[in-house]
């Protein structure tokens, strides 16, 4: 028992650790259940590059914090994704990245862009 706790409190910290610092870095998968949260806002898709497991389903959570951005979707050309993203609402996106690489995504008007670098 003391084993178990002892892991779920040492994953908790380092979850807690992922999630303060810059947003314009790069982001790693819970390892629970391979969610990513994006966030969109002025200056587009946050973080701008997300890491991920190649071969494992990942849901992107993304919320759009503003009106004052052109990226109200979500555009993955290599899996045929276009999701709208209304304002203040999380929208997930679940996908599995078949092979190792980096998969590009963007608004509509391909002006705001990411990156899901699979590994």
């Amino acid at each position: 028992m003391r084993v178990s706790m002892g892991i779920t409190m040492l994953m908790l910290t380092a979850f807690v650790a992922g999630c303060g610092g810059s947003n314009t870095g790069s982001s790693s998968t819970s390892a629970a259940d391979n969610r990513v949260s994006i966030e969109v806002n002025e200056e587009g898709f946050q973080p701008a590059v997300v890491n991920v497991k190649a071969g494992q389903p990942v849901t992107l959570v993304v919320t759009r914090k503003t009106d004052r951005t052109c990226a109200t979707e979500l555009v993955m050309k290599e899996h045929s994704i276009n999701q709208p993203l209304p304002l203040n609402q999380p929208v997930e996106i679940t996908f599995t990245p078949a092979a190792s690489g980096d998969l590009q995504y963007a608004c509509a008007m391909d002006m705001y862009k990411g990156t899901v670098h699979v590994d």
